[in-house]
């Protein structure tokens, strides 16, 4: 019994007929084979599993092909067959990740002047060139721009923007696109038919959207749920058990719950999903991907192509875009973007999710400007039920009637705020950015607002640590130095401890939370 050959490798084309998703580039190579007009060195760039070794492996064959056809080499001469069972001297495969030195590459070069013993091309395929060292580019640099008219360099990276320009300039450079949803699962439809697997249409759309732009990768992963199911009908929902992935009901309950800022709600669906043992890496990816396509359905109605769900799933979504709005949505994708280049890496990646879901649900929880649009929530909820005024100029808090006990004091917007104070306000978190640690740190604990003689007054609660450092001279010259290379010119400022503890809370204005608000202010 022969060992098993994954779909991957088992189905990886053999001529360009065959190769889906980049046929820009197929056509070129196709046209300069047929024009003899092949180059001497070319860049094959692009994500994993595009399809960039499999490219250069097949022009590799076509340029020594004793009969090539359309589509390239014929498969059936001595060349073709001794190239594809790795037993010719004329295609050399290098994997640069592990020989990445300037002695591999001297290896190469002096190589390189021995003409081919059978065939037209001597052809080096260097998968991972970005992982070679400054020495070893630097050796290779004259042979890669003026070798023997019989040698061919193929370069493949993932990561091009790590190459130096002196190689970029010598290249052909063809960028892999990344490979639709709909020709990845065309694709995997086809080999399923050949394989006599029957695979549900919603399990083949998960997995081609799951893949994300990587054909290999949708083999792989089509290759593990088949083999966890095998002899069964491949179902959306056995895919989903087998991806640890979670069901589109669920995200549909969770941004409810967000809207609704139900806390409670959101930890306890989040506790379902774990208890189930989904993969909460995937649970993120997917859950913005459900966000972007409700993100769709609100811009238009013709998307019904694009987001790619159930009809029943559709009409679900488009009556949750009516419950939100798209600067909200685009909110919730900022925070869960963030979050998926966090959990990688972290350990307690069930704390961070849930941290995300209490911002989703309280958006005053942010300091920086992608909360604004909950804040104008807030702020709309007070103003109907009287909570605040907004008001001309600042006035005192009028003191109780017959000495009753005083009403706590309502936020009063002042009447000229300057735009370099608005433009620092809405740049905040890009002052903080510039500044050393300790201070950016001091300051996050700040608010902002403007003092009698309309400056900007910083200030902290009273008895904050962060105040005394902030202080001294040599923070304050920082400070100062961030807010001129901002708006271009000098800017006065004062810093100052609130005289108690709950400085805004008694009615002095919080410049943060309202300079952004789309409050016409009038001039005295």
């Amino acid at each position: 019994m022969g060992s098993y050959t994954a779909l991957y490798r088992k189905f990886r084309p053999d001529n360009f007929g065959d190769v889906k998703g980049q046929e820009h580039i197929v056509t070129t190579l196709k046209n300069q084979l047929k024009a003899d007009r092949i180059g001497h060195a070319y860049l094959f760039t692009g994500t994993r599993g595009t399809g960039k070794t499999t490219v250069a492996k097949i022009f590799a064959r076509a340029v020594n092909c004793e009969e090539p056809t359309e589509n390239g080499p014929c498969g059936k001469c001595k060349t073709c067959q001794a190239i594809a069972n790795g037993s010719s001297l004329n295609v050399i495969e290098i994997d640069a990740a592990s020989n990445n030195g300037v002695d591999n590459i001297r290896e190469i070069i002096d190589e390189v002047s021995y003409r081919p013993t059978e065939g037209k091309y001597k052809v080096y395929i260097i998968d991972e060139v970005h992982m070679l060292s400054t020495g070893a580019f630097n050796a290779m640099l004259k042979t890669l721009e003026e070798p023997p008219e019989y040698v061919i360099f193929i370069l493949a990276t993932t990561e091009v923007h790590k190459l130096p320009i002196t190689v970029l300039s010598r290249c052909q450079r063809y960028d892999f696109r990344r490979i639709s949803i709909d020709t990845i699962a065309d694709r995997l439809r086809d080999l399923m038919a050949q394989e006599n697997v029957q695979v549900e249409e919603k399990a083949l759309k998960y997995i081609s959207k799951t893949a994300d732009g990587s054909l290999r990768d949708a083999l792989s992963l089509l290759d593990q749920c088949i083999a966890f199911h095998l002899g069964e009908v491949l179902t959306y929902d056995m895919a989903l058990d087998v991806l640890g992935a979670v069901d589109t009901e669920v995200f549909s309950k969770l941004l409810r719950s967000c809207i609704k800022a139900d806390v409670s709600g959101c930890i306890s669906l989040l506790d379902e999903v774990i208890t189930q043992g989904r993969e909460l890496n995937q649970f993120i990816v997917d859950f913005t991907w459900y966000l972007r396509n409700l993100m769709l359905v609100q811009t238009s109605d013709g998307l019904e192509d694009v987001v790619d769900m159930s009809t029943d799933n559709l009409a679900r979504l488009k009556e949750e875009a009516e419950l939100i709005d798209r600067e909200q949505i685009i909110r919730y994708i900022h925070i869960f973007s963030e979050l998926s280049g966090q959990i990688r890496y972290a350990s307690q990646k069930r704390v961070l999710v849930e941290i995300a879901l209490i911002r989703l649900c309280k958006p005053s929880m942010d300091k920086d400007n992608s909360a604004i649009l909950g804040r104008i929530r807030a702020v709309e909820m007070k103003l109907e039920n009287g909570d605040f005024v907004v008001a001309a100029a600042p006035t005192a808090a009028a003191p109780a009637a017959g000495g009753g006990v005083a009403q706590k004091p309502k936020q009063i917007l002042p009447a000229a705020i300057s735009d370099d104070i608005k433009t620092i306000i809405t740049k905040w978190r890009s002052i903080l950015k510039s500044l050393d640690d300790p201070i950016a740190s001091a300051l996050e604990s700040s608010r902002q607002t403007l003092g009698n003689d309309n400056k900007l007054l910083i200030v902290f609660d009273k008895g904050d640590v962060a105040y005394d450092r902030v202080i001294r001279e040599s923070s304050k010259e920082a400070i100062g130095q961030a807010l001129n290379d901002l708006v271009g010119k000098e800017v006065a400022f004062n810093i100052q401890e609130a005289e108690s503890h709950n400085h805004f809370e008694d009615g002095v204005v919080d410049l943060s939370a309202l300079i952004n608000f789309e409050v016409e202010t009038e001039e005295e």
